[in-house]
């Protein structure tokens, strides 16, 4: 049987929340699964000066499982480059793909063997593509968990522009439903179109934005006195609607994401039972206590946040921190794609400074992952390092505990026993 084995020095434990000592790892790369998690006695029976060939030495790195990354989008790149209306109205698919594949592998080398991909954006059913691409050794990447296209009501989620004769002008990007019947037959669709997981926008802008964006020369830039909330959220499905999503999701199988920048929306979702919900930034102590209650996992999408409310984000950061010290289960997601692949660990570094101990941040980036995934429903497990779950490792040059920036000196990455970095650098890569 074709098996390597991996030699720590301190391994993080995720279902323990704790770093250990001397622990070896035996991997199969055949299988891609751990077969065998042990303990050495190095002072007993001394290190041997040579390893057996094809063996791993990890000791003086900082080794961990594989990250999970619960919310991102691998056909977007940067709003810092683009904006998401220019990346759907100017790039063609081709390039849009090529950018993917592309994300993809840099995630990998950033230590992220799983994305959680929640929409295409207006790349109908691409997402799943490049999923068994990678699946299929075609290309490198992280393990995907799509969602194909984005549910979303009538008016909603899809932008509108002031000169779209009553239409849209843009690729769409939702499977826009309404009623109970409509949305039945949208979830039968999204999972026949290969989706992992349903994701549905609880809330949304359902107007034509009431400040217009600046216009170009010799236009006045901007609308002379514009309203306090130039375009808010609303709810766009009612309770009923989304009951439904959730009750038939279940009948697949199939974990259900909410999309909820309102707490109107969060609490309608949360009481039809979704599995996690993203962004959350109306919260109360009411919500998070019916999230423990449904065992609704909280995705807070600090990495966008950062970006786009970046004058709310000490409240975000407290909430999120709230959110911790009350027991709701969490998970780590930035919305991976509205900035750069590759800055993923923004999100756990953002975790910690709003004062979350860093062995949670590192649990909830790969247990809570895997949970976020759907966790048995996902068919495999993967986030922690035990006999009979995926081979996906990752090394850091220095200790998370101590340095703010270890989570980017990424130095080693295994996903289903195959290395794809090593002392730094990519392997079977072009």
């Amino acid at each position: 049987m074709p098996q390597l084995t991996l030699h720590t020095s301190t391994l993080f434990d995720a279902k323990q929340k704790k770093f250990v000592k001397d622990i070896s790892v035996t991997v199969d790369t055949d299988t891609g699964l751990i077969t065998k998690v042990y303990a050495r006695k190095d002072t007993k029976t001394p290190f041997p000066e040579t390893l057996p060939e094809g063996d791993i030495d990890l000791r003086g790195k900082y080794v961990m499982p594989g990250f999970v990354d619960a919310h991102t989008h691998i056909f977007l790149h940067s709003y810092d480059e683009a904006s998401a209306v220019q990346q759907k109205r100017d790039e063609s698919m081709t390039e849009r793909i090529i950018r993917a594949v592309n994300h993809c592998r840099t995630a990998l080398l950033a230590g992220y063997t799983t994305y959680r991909d929640l929409g295409s954006e207006s790349m109908q059913e691409a997402d799943a593509n490049v999923r068994d691409a990678i699946a299929r050794g075609l290309i490198p990447g992280p393990r995907l968990f799509v969602a194909t296209r984005v549910l979303a009501s009538s008016g909603a989620y899809e932008s509108r522009t002031e000169n779209s004769m009553g239409g849209h002008c843009l690729p769409a990007g939702a499977d826009a439903v309404d009623g109970v019947e409509e949305i039945r037959k949208a979830v039968r669709r999204r999972i026949a179109a290969g989706a992992d997981v349903i994701k549905f926008f609880a809330d949304y802008r359902r107007r034509i934005m009431r400040s217009p964006p600046a216009q170009q020369h010799p236009y006045i830039p901007s609308v002379l006195n514009p309203p306090k909330e130039p375009n808010p959220d609303y709810v766009v499905f009612s309770q009923e609607e989304m009951d439904m999503i959730v009750s038939e999701a279940k009948l697949a199988r199939c974990p259900v994401v909410a999309h909820c920048c309102t707490l109107e929306g969060a609490m309608a979702a949360i009481k039809a039972g979704v599995h996690t919900i993203e962004h959350v930034y109306g919260v109360t102590d009411e919500m998070f206590e019916l999230m423990k209650e449904k065992n609704v996992i909280m995705v807070p999408t600090l990495g966008i946040a950062e970006k786009i409310h970046t004058a709310r984000m000490p409240t975000i950061l407290a909430n999120t921190k709230r959110a911790h010290e009350m027991g709701v289960r969490l998970a780590c997601g930035g919305d991976t794609g509205t900035f750069r692949h590759g800055d993923n660990a923004r999100e756990m570094e953002l975790m910690v400074e709003a004062g979350i101990p860093i062995e949670d941040v590192l649990e909830a980036c790969s247990v809570g992952g895997w949970e976020s995934c759907g966790g048995d429903l996902c068919g495999r497990r993967f986030g922690w390092l035990e006999e009979a779950t995926q081979a996906d490792i990752v090394a850091l040059n220095t200790d998370p505990r101590e340095d703010k920036g270890a989570l980017r000196k990424v130095d080693f990455v295994m996903k289903d026993a195959k290395v794809w970095k090593l002392d730094g650098q990519a392997i079977g890569m072009i």
